[in-house]
């Protein structure tokens, strides 16, 4: 296709608002997912070392 201006690309042919609406649902999914993903590392991590003092205190 050729796109006669930034403004034709960006309307997409009358469907640029569900194109554009799409990419930025899913740009805001993988970020929140991102986000999410390192919380829950961080919160992994500090459960194992809680549990790898616990054991270490208690002679195990």
């Amino acid at each position: 296709m050729q796109w006669g201006s930034v403004e034709n690309f960006l309307n997409m042919g009358g469907y640029g608002f569900f194109v554009w609406g799409a990419y930025l649902v899913c740009a805001a999914v993988i970020v929140a997912e991102i986000v999410l993903v390192r919380g829950r590392r961080r919160r992994a991590l500090a459960e194992a070392r809680n549990f790898a003092d616990r054991g270490v205190s208690k002679g195990v």
